[in-house]
């Protein structure tokens, strides 16, 4: 694992940056917060695609987020290659598209190292992928929150191991 002067850098990634990887980075800040680590990480997510950026959560997760004490404060943002893979440590992709995007903008052996599947990270539940909310209803937002907890957890655990 890099270090930055000791910190750990990690960058979730979803398609758009408005539900799922802003939602992560979220929940695995406040994880990081409630054990005092906040010194020793930095946080950020990206989507794959730069269609919402600048923009707020989408305002149906950030409502189910904050039912749980989760507050999605970033601003979308696009991947860009040529900064994220240097910069980040972890790159923690939501399902199989965004991880065959990552891995075609991968540079060389070394950034596809850092490429992660979220679900990977799971203790409790057995999905291969964070399905995409937006298109759905109050349980897609729920069940998106319910492994992002698990998965957060699960790599907060194998990091500080």
């Amino acid at each position: 694992m890099e270090n930055h002067n000791d910190t750990t850098t990690v960058l979730f990634i979803c398609l758009g940056n408005i539900c799922r990887s802003p939602t992560a980075e979220a929940i695995f800040k406040k994880y990081v917060s409630d054990e005092g680590l906040d010194d020793q990480f930095e946080i950020d997510s990206a989507g794959m695609i730069g269609n919402h950026e600048g923009s707020r959560a989408d305002g149906r997760m950030r409502k189910h987020a904050e039912k749980r004490d989760f507050v999605l404060e970033s601003l979308s943002r696009p991947f860009d290659k040529d900064v994220d893979f240097d910069r980040f440590d972890y790159i923690i992709a939501m399902d199989g598209s965004n991880i065959s995007d990552l891995k075609s903008r991968a540079r060389n052996e070394a950034d596809l190292s850092k490429l992660h599947r979220m679900t990977d990270y799971c203790v409790g539940f057995d999905y291969d992928t964070v399905p995409d909310p937006y298109y759905g209803g109050a349980e897609g937002f729920e069940l998106v929150l319910d492994i992002l907890e698990d998965s957060c957890k699960g790599l907060l655990d194998k990091i500080k191991k």
